[in-house]
């Protein structure tokens, strides 16, 4: 499977879903990259506290509310995704209609279900 993925919101504590994508990312053979605000490493992928300018990244899931999210429109945008998932709790309209403009697909999914139902 090769859709670069880019985990937005990652987090080196345990019990959080994004922790857990990058898990299942990983086992499902999907090139992961993360970004979030502590260091650290999940399943092997290293935790960027910066914004890099990531090349061909084909999907960025999100785990960070809507008021989290303003920040990094732009950046989002940059990264010319070819779709960007809304996971549960990151539902954003405000955010849809920036990605309709700059056509870029965008879903209300959950990585994990996406995953486990070979539907990724």
């Amino acid at each position: 499977m090769s859709k670069k993925t880019l985990v937005l919101g990652a987090s080196i504590k345990p019990n959080r879903y994004s922790n857990y994508a990058v898990q299942r990312l990983v086992a499902h053979s999907v090139e992961t990259v993360a970004f979030g605000l502590r260091k650290g490493t999940i399943s092997g992928v290293e935790i960027d506290t910066s914004l890099l300018n990531y090349e061909d990244i084909h999907t960025v899931t999100l785990y960070l509310n809507p008021k989290r999210q303003k920040e990094y429109y732009k950046y989002i945008i940059s990264l010319k995704p070819e779709r960007v998932i809304f996971n549960p709790g990151t539902e954003n309209p405000e955010f849809y209609s920036m990605l309709e403009d700059n056509n870029i697909f965008f879903e209300e999914a959950c990585t994990l279900v996406l995953l486990s139902t070979n539907q990724y």
